[in-house]
């Protein structure tokens, strides 16, 4: 084909296509000046490719005066005005407000029928007319979420009754109540099922609502050692309903510890102090978790501690946590504190205890020159109740808020006297995001001992990178104190950020009716690296009458590593 030729085909069926394609424009009027007002506040539109998309939307019109309660109105034929206008006239005839549903109150609850309605009797119910559609969507859901997920309804019967319209709803449940028959984990088949029983509470037997499911899955979340890869899916037999569930098992081993460092007011010299922490979790696919600390400070105190917890005993609600608790002075005394707790999990993020707690200290000076240092015995009964929400995904923060509350009675016995006593620990934090990079931490720590006298040896000890920053590990003894931790954070990346360190503390020691405030200032930084997360802080302590040294400075390095 020569050029030429090929340059008229082109030409031509340009020419065609623009012939062919040119804009059809629709008018719809109303039967009345009103009646055109609403039609064009419905809105519609007015310029077509061709006549059966004229048509459709004429269809389409129809169908949301239908919805609004124009339901008797009716159009003319559409006409052509010229070759490219058409139009079309509605009737729209009266309005119904209101629509009177019938229904069997046998198969379908009031509790259902209020929610949507607020005329209800046993016989029928009111709707507004433009909320049936939303209404309808509405109680079919609830009712597949009563185990029917194949259900249908429709109205029938309809028909105009002086100024309302009555319908009858029809429900066909179309099979019999569908329950969960079995359960199916994908990824992690060892995941423990006393979780699915008692912390999810998902099982089988239960009444099948996979939007419930997918709610309780979410707190899956609020587990150190398992991840929800997806969403549940559910398969559907004849006679069965099976439920299958993806998780993947999470790397919840962690070993922390930290290397602190300053300078002795005394000597002058450099002097360390740190701790190991060893926490180890779900390795048995039970759940279970086990810490074990040791730390050591510059005041040559010494801290042993082994915490065991096991959830969910012999299939059941309740868990047990047992504690032993090892402190060592120089050689002054020594502490031995066993503890014993049984808790309930309420709901995936609390939990509360009950337990004892004996206490058994020893004075170490063959010649005791402190007459507040005695050994004694004491026994405690606790109650605590444990809040933890943990943060979706974030590696740095990984809990966003806790909530740690205990309370206990008890008595203390020594080779002369026996005194009731009664003790007090508030432990919680809370990370307020205010956008993607920045966020604020405040923690507060409050612990209170109750009693006619006190001995030296039970007072309550603080101070350090887990109370208020830029003190000795353990340095303060108090009967009542209260310590704000605040850091101002800025996150770089998902695994940078830095931090400031503004700490204040309050303490009281009625052994020597010491009455004192406390400050930390200071920065800090975190980094997560392939061998774990290292922290950084730097901060100085200062007292309420007590001048700014650098020298009292504290410098702490510690590495959170995950296995």
């Amino acid at each position: 084909m020569s050029t030429k030729r090929t340059l008229y085909l082109i030409i031509y069926t340009l020419f065609i296509s623009n012939a062919f394609s040119q804009n059809l424009t629709l008018k719809i009027e109303g039967g009345n000046e009103m009646e055109t007002k609403i039609i064009d506040s419905l809105g519609y539109t007015k310029k077509f490719p061709n006549y059966l998309s004229i048509a459709t939307e004429v269809d389409s019109l129809q169908k949301r005066l239908f919805k609004i309660g124009y339901i008797e109105n009716s159009f003319s034929k559409i006409e052509k005005v010229t070759d490219s206008i058409f139009t079309t006239t509605f009737n729209l005839h009266k309005k119904y407000e209101y629509i009177h549903v019938y229904y069997n109150n046998k198969t379908i609850s009031n509790e259902i029928i209020e929610k949507v309605s607020s005329q209800v009797n046993e016989t029928y119910f009111v709707l507004n007319f433009q909320e049936i559609e939303n209404s309808l969507d509405y109680i079919n859901s609830e009712i597949a979420n009563k185990g029917f997920p194949f259900s249908k309804l429709k109205l029938d019967k309809i028909s105009i009754v002086n100024d309302f319209i009555k319908a009858e709803l029809v429900i066909d449940s179309v099979n019999n109540k569908r329950v969960i028959n079995k359960i199916v984990l994908n990824g992690y088949n060892k995941f423990p099922r006393s979780y699915l029983k008692h912390f999810l509470k998902i099982k089988k037997g239960n009444t099948f609502n996979i939007d419930k499911i997918k709610r309780k899955t979410q707190a899956l979340n609020n587990l150190p050692f398992v991840n929800q890869i997806k969403d549940p899916e559910v398969l559907f037999t004849k006679d069965s309903t099976t439920l299958y569930l993806y998780l993947e098992k999470l790397k919840s081993n962690n070993f922390d510890g930290f290397l602190g460092f300053g300078t002795n007011e005394e000597t002058n010299k450099l002097e360390f102090d740190g701790y190991l922490n060893l926490n180890l979790t779900n390795n048995l696919n039970y759940g279970e978790s086990l810490s074990i600390i040791y730390k050591s400070d510059e005041n040559d105190q010494r801290t042993f501690e082994v915490n065991l917890t096991l959830p969910y005993l012999f299939n059941s609600p309740l868990g047990t946590e047992l504690e032993l608790n090892i402190f060592r002075k120089d050689s002054t005394f020594s502490i031995t504190n066993q503890t014993a707790n049984l808790f309930y999990q309420i709901n995936p993020k609390q939990k509360v205890f009950i337990g004892i707690n004996s206490v058994q200290s020893s004075n170490l000076l063959e010649n005791p020159t402190l007459l507040n240092t005695q050994d004694y015995t004491a026994t405690f009964y606790n109650t605590k109740y444990e809040v933890i929400s943990r943060s979706d995904f974030s590696y740095l923060f990984p809990v966003n808020f806790q909530l740690t509350f205990e309370g206990g009675t008890g008595k203390r016995k020594t080779y002369l006297t026996e005194e009731n006593q009664y003790s007090l620990d508030i432990n919680t934090f809370k990370i307020f995001n205010l956008n993607k990079s920045n966020s604020i931490f405040l923690k507060l720590i409050a612990s209170s001992l109750i009693s006619e006298s006190y001995l030296e040896n039970e007072l309550r000890r603080f101070g350090g990178i887990n109370s208020i920053r830029g003190f000795e590990e353990n340095s303060i003894f108090a009967s009542l104190h209260s310590t704000l931790i605040t850091e101002y954070r800025y996150q770089f990346s998902n695994n940078l950020y830095l931090h400031s360190i503004v700490d204040a503390a309050y303490f009281e020691n009625k052994l020597d009716n010491t009455k004192e405030k406390l400050f930390g200032f200071g920065f800090g930084f975190g980094l997560l690296t392939k061998s774990g997360l290292l922290k950084f802080n730097y901060a100085n302590g200062k007292r309420e009458n007590q001048k700014f040294k650098f020298s009292d400075s504290k410098i702490h390095l510690s590495l959170v590593a995950f296995f």
